[in-house]
């Protein structure tokens, strides 16, 4: 699929062309503009060939995400009866990386998803206990086939290779193979580190694979914000 991404590093916006036939997903509230010829459809993702109960369970989620994080997981298809044009483009200055997925799981941190397109399957998996009581993100997106993905980032974005051990703050984890393993820990170590403090939370990733780190996080552009707003 035809992509390019223009004026980056600090303002990104992602045009892709789609051919007749072709489709794409993105996030909603991602779309600035689009071609006429193109139609669009708001749906629950609840991931490729999912039943009843997995659609059930994927609106759960996406309740559970509104109320934890104000996200939803609703995901525009874009869908091309003739050949047309769409700009996408992420909530936070930074930039959007394109990732090839050819046959391994890739997993990324809540709200960095943007788009997608081809034999992708693109699902929410839940973060785990630790995360609820470091108060981290309750979920990653998860996306394995083959296709094409677009994830977004807070200021630069840099890949690292880990060969053994990596420790990455969890404000500036963007994405991960699921090859490795993750543990959510506090800089002192232990359970109770991570009840007390959501401040200084790590992530230590195990094995081998590639990671994505964000030059900038998302909390500490709020924590600026907050003192400078009205009450």
């Amino acid at each position: 699929m035809q992509h390019r991404t223009k004026h980056e590093p600090s303002s990104a916006l992602l045009e892709i062309r789609l051919d007749p036939g072709e489709s794409l997903r993105a996030e909603a509230g991602a779309m600035v503009a689009r071609s006429p010829g193109l139609s669009t459809a708001v749906r629950l993702n609840a991931g490729r060939g999912a039943g009843f109960f997995g659609r059930l369970k994927a609106l759960v989620i996406a309740l559970l995400r509104k109320l934890a994080g104000g996200e939803t997981f609703f995901v525009n298809h874009i869908a091309a009866p003739e050949a047309g044009w769409v700009w996408l483009a992420p909530p936070l200055g930074g930039r959007v990386l394109h990732v090839p997925v050819r046959g391994e799981a890739v997993l990324f941190s809540a709200g960095s998803y943007l788009a997608s397109a081809g034999d992708l399957d693109v699902t929410v998996r839940w973060g785990g206990l630790r995360a609820v009581l470091a108060r981290e993100s309750l979920f990653f997106i998860e996306a394995s086939g083959v296709g094409d993905l677009w994830i977004a980032s807070h200021g630069a974005v840099e890949e690292l290779v880990c060969d053994g051990s990596l420790v990455v703050d969890s404000e500036h984890l963007v994405g991960f193979d699921a090859s490795l393993t993750l543990e959510l820990r506090s800089p002192g170590g232990g359970l109770t580190g991570l009840m007390v403090s959501g401040e200084g939370v790590v992530c230590e990733l195990s094995g081998r694979g590639r990671v994505l780190v964000q030059a900038r996080s998302p909390g500490a552009l709020v924590g600026w914000l907050s003192p400078l707003l009205p009450p």
